[in-house]
């Protein structure tokens, strides 16, 4: 149910993120503006620069309606440049997605992304630390990644130039809460790269997909209460043989409607568990 009025959570709250209150206590408090929390999928974070290339638009907008079609919820930071782009993928999607404000969750920032931000209150959540009518000083938004880093189940990076980039606060905050990092590696001869490069080579998961994610992140999103596949698709995978089966022939086999039953395919593709070819779905 969208709450389109501000609510005030605190630790004690039934809605107020349990894991806030288990690795950071000073949270004290979380307001928040949409949907409840508890009701959003479990939650991943795709964060980068606010000034990225075409490719890496591309790759958040691409990465996060992956995951937000798995169910997924797709977390970021609401700036420009990656941030928008991963809420715009994960909503283009049909999915959820929760944007973390430096301000108070009645001030969109930037205001550019207005919007947007009515957006994801339609099909998600807007929360922020800050009270309401907090403005946007940038020790907010040091804290807002704080946030980010301990709502998500793990962290992917989009493109960061370095170790000034407000991104890699993030990661340090993941590192320092047991948080999965994982990271899109680019052009070797772009700045930009940097940050994912320096990720990858300091033990962060390379993403180049939602099965990479799911596989990083298997154990918590299974502790999320995160099935990774659900009745159908299982089914689906019970039928599947190392030969291609074509989806009309598994549809009448399984006695399920050929648009359901294709759209599940898509999703195990997504998942990395089936894989397509020129006679149909085959196991990998």
């Amino acid at each position: 149910m969208i709450q389109t009025s501000p609510r005030r959570l605190e630790p004690g709250d039934d809605e107020f993120p349990r894991v806030l209150r288990q690795i950071d206590p000073r949270v004290e408090q979380l307001w928040v503006i949409g949907h409840r929390l508890d009701e959003l999928g479990p939650p991943v974070a795709i964060i980068g620069a606010r000034g990225p290339t075409s490719y890496g638009l591309d790759v958040a907008q691409k990465l996060a309606g992956e995951l937000a079609s798995l169910g997924i919820c797709v977390v970021s930071g609401m700036a420009r440049g990656i941030d928008a782009a991963a809420h715009e993928g994960a909503l283009a999607a049909g999915g959820k997605t929760i944007a973390v404000l430096g301000t108070g969750v009645d001030r969109p920032y930037p205001i550019v992304n207005r919007l947007l931000y009515r957006r994801i209150i339609e099909d998600g959540a807007v929360v922020s630390e800050q009270s309401l009518g907090a403005q946007g000083y940038k020790s907010n938004f040091i804290a807002r990644n704080r946030i980010i880093a301990a709502l998500s189940l793990g962290t992917i990076l989009v493109q960061a130039r370095g170790e000034r980039s407000g991104a890699l606060t993030t990661i340090n905050w993941c590192h320092q809460y047991g948080r999965e990092v994982l990271a899109v590696p680019g052009d070797i001869r772009s700045e930009l790269s940097v940050g994912p490069h320096q990720m990858i080579r300091e033990g962060a998961a390379l993403c180049a997909n939602a099965a990479d994610v799911l596989e990083a992140l298997a154990q918590r999103l299974e502790e999320a209460g995160m099935s990774r596949f659900g009745d159908l698709e299982t089914r689906i995978l019970k039928a599947l043989k190392e030969r291609a089966v074509n989806p009309e022939g598994l549809a009448r086999a399984l006695g399920e409607d050929p648009l359901t039953v294709d759209r599940a395919l898509g999703r195990l593709e997504l998942a990395g568990a089936v894989v397509r070819d020129l006679g149909g779905y085959r196991k990998p």
